[in-house]
């Protein structure tokens, strides 16, 4: 009886197991996740098998904002949810930029303040300059506006306190003009390259052709003076007698200006480079820069183009940079400038063109003076191919009679 009842016992065991693993595996199918306790159960009792491999990435456009909100969940107490409106707004600006951004972002200074920056050795900022239209054309490289005040000096021949000039720059200057076939000759190579130059012109020529000095003004050059008369102001009567040579500068000024029908450049260059400290004294009383040379040509020695070209080239090569000192009063020179601008665009140098920040003003004592120089012509305004003209003229064959006399 005792061994009946041991089997049925038995049975009843088996027969319930299998009704659990049944039940198990229902619930594998149906049933919610099994709660913490019973996972740690399960993990214990199979370590293998519950190891699970990291889910897998999903690109999001709001990647940042989340990274952003976990570095605070870390930094912070969690705070309650927020509405999504609030939850999507964009992140705080940011904080204000450096000084040194400040300072970038600040309006860019005048040409005139640029000029001043350029002294104490900054860059300046870009002039506005359009680019050449002309085929093979050079053009501008900077526009420098000069403040007179107080009669500065430039050239380092002579004076050591302003050096505007980059490294491969050069001013473009011509004195003695104007004067017939050259000077129209050297506007047209500056034309054709879209240049500009500085012209210091002497009174009496301006006043014998006042047709050219207009052209002159009319192409955009600056204009300054060199005398009346081409004197040099160093030696006698003009050295022992001030007030002659100051009348010797200011009728210069006067007679360019009334030439040039309009406002010229306070900028005056002594003849022979000579500069008597108080005439020097007397410019900055005027507030008339002086200008000297870096790199003068001596194209007055010379007579044929390649001979100036050759000139200017070699010094420039050694200096690297300069204002250059030329004669449009030269024929030589006049005819080198298309093959000298050739040349200097070719070896990398670049024009800079210098204009003043005002006007001179003329002194009206000299002005009368100009007038009395001037009173026995009721009209001295015309061209001079208007007032005479060739109507007849030799051509070819035997030399007229009293030729070989001439």
């Amino acid at each position: 009886m005792k061994v009946v009842l041991i089997v049925i016992a038995a049975l009843v065991t088996l027969g319930l197991a299998a009704v659990g693993v049944v039940a198990a595996q229902k619930g594998t199918l149906s049933s919610p996740p099994a709660s913490p306790a019973m996972e740690r159960v399960a993990r214990a009792a199979n370590p293998a098998q519950t190891k699970a491999a990291p889910p897998t990435p999903v690109a999001s456009p709001v990647r940042d904002t989340d990274a952003l909100a976990s570095t605070t969940v870390q930094l912070a107490p969690p705070a309650p949810a927020a509405p999504a409106s609030i939850m999507a707004a964009p992140s705080p600006p940011p904080a204000p930029a450096a000084p040194q951004r400040a300072a970038e972002n600040t309006a860019r200074p005048t040409l005139a303040a640029a000029t001043a920056t350029d002294h104490a050795g900054a860059s300046a900022p870009a002039a506005n300059i359009g680019v050449c239209d002309k085929p093979g054309g050079m053009g501008l490289a900077r526009i420098v506006e000069i403040d007179t005040t107080g009669g500065p000096g430039f050239g380092f021949e002579h004076f050591k306190q302003y050096d505007f000039l980059r490294a491969g720059e050069v001013v473009l200057t011509f004195d003695d003009g104007p004067w017939p076939e050259n000077t129209p000759a050297v506007l047209r190579a500056l034309s054709d390259n879209c240049l500009k130059a500085t012209f210091f012109e002497i009174g009496q020529h301006a006043m014998w052709h006042p047709e050219i000095a207009k052209q002159v003004a009319a192409a955009g050059n600056t204009i300054g003076t060199h005398t009346w008369s081409h004197k040099d102001l160093s030696k006698s009567p003009y050295a022992g007698d001030v007030e002659q040579a100051k009348q010797e500068i200011e009728m210069g000024i006067s007679a360019v200006h009334s030439a040039v029908a309009g406002p010229i450049s306070p900028f005056f260059r002594f003849p022979a480079l000579q500069h008597p400290p108080e005439l020097l004294s007397y410019l900055a009383e005027r507030s008339i820069a002086s200008f000297s040379t870096d790199l003068d040509s001596f194209d007055f020695k010379m007579r044929k183009p390649q001979q100036v070209i050759e000139s200017v080239m070699h010094k420039l090569q050694k200096q690297g940079k300069g204002i250059i000192l030329m004669h449009d009063f030269q024929h030589a020179t006049a005819e080198a400038m298309p093959e000298l601008i050739h040349q200097l665009r070719a070896g990398g140098y670049k024009v800079v063109h210098v204009v003043p920040r005002a006007p001179v003003t003329t002194v009206p004592k000299y002005d009368e003076m100009l007038m009395q120089q001037d009173k026995l012509s009721v009209n001295n305004t015309r061209p001079s191919d208007s007032v005479v003209r060739t109507i007849g003229e030799y051509i070819g064959g035997a030399p007229p009679p009293g030729a070989a006399q001439r």
